[in-house]
């Protein structure tokens, strides 16, 4: 059974096949979710202005002329909302992109509809935490600095004011990673094999992308910081200031 949190989802179908657009809608609808499904980038750009939509299930190759990974883009530029690219393409470069352009996770076609579904409230669960979960003060393991608090356990970045940021995979790892370690000098290679959910390779402009975003969701606000460094020729550096503790 779905948690209370995922079964009032509302998840978008961007796919150009009927079949699996069929398929999916009936399948998560069994399992209590709403589900609006669309062929092509002009329906997803209707279905996201109509509709509160929660995740996004996009198909990587569509026939309308517009592809996965410039819609991918397209609703980043403009919502944090989660996306989960589907590829019938086991090509490692497409993987990578698509996560550059802010995807949260991608499923290789032909897939198990059991192990969308997991992947999908995994996500739901990192992007819609549960209102009643709390950050336990006490957790050795939940990491502070100038007012944040990042919990490995929940993934969630919870900001001074106490509101939740919304973080992709590949932001939340590599955040998680620096945070532990401020003020050491992490190269590209470094952060990648670091941080890297399965085993692919992946490309410098990657991680350029993905520090880019972050930057822009942890150092604005009222007090702008400067909590990520670019170290010329070697890598980032991570400069947050953890509380002092008191004995």
């Amino acid at each position: 059974m779905a948690e209370p949190t995922s079964r009032s989802a509302h998840i978008l179908v961007v796919d150009d096949d009927p079949r699996i657009r069929q398929m999916l809608i009936r399948y998560f609808e069994e399992e209590g979710y709403h589900v609006s499904a669309v062929a092509d980038g002009r329906g997803m750009r209707d279905a996201l202005q109509r509709n509160a939509i929660d995740i996004v299930l996009l198909d990587l190759i569509l026939d309308s002329g517009e592809d996965g990974l410039m819609l991918a883009r397209e609703i980043r530029s403009r919502s944090d909302v989660p996306i989960i690219m589907l590829t019938g393409r086991d090509d490692v470069v497409d993987r990578i992109v698509g996560l550059e352009m802010g995807a949260d996770d991608y499923i290789a076609k032909p897939f198990h509809l059991r192990e969308v579904l997991a992947r999908l409230r995994t996500v739901l669960r990192r992007h819609h935490p549960s209102p009643h979960q709390t950050i336990d003060t006490e957790d050795g393991n939940v990491i502070r600095f100038n007012g944040w608090m990042l919990d490995p356990r929940e993934r969630r970045l919870i900001t001074p004011e106490g509101e939740d940021v919304a973080l992709t995979t590949g932001e939340f790892n590599i955040l998680m990673v620096m945070a532990k370690h401020p003020g050491r000098v992490f190269s590209r290679d470094t952060l990648m094999n670091l941080t890297k959910g399965r085993s692919y390779e992946a490309f410098d402009r990657a991680i350029d992308a993905q520090i880019s975003r972050l930057r822009k969701k942890i150092e604005g606000g009222k007090d702008p910081l400067v909590l990520i460094k670019s170290v010329r020729g070697v890598g980032y550096v991570f400069t947050g200031q953890s509380p002092a503790r008191t004995v």
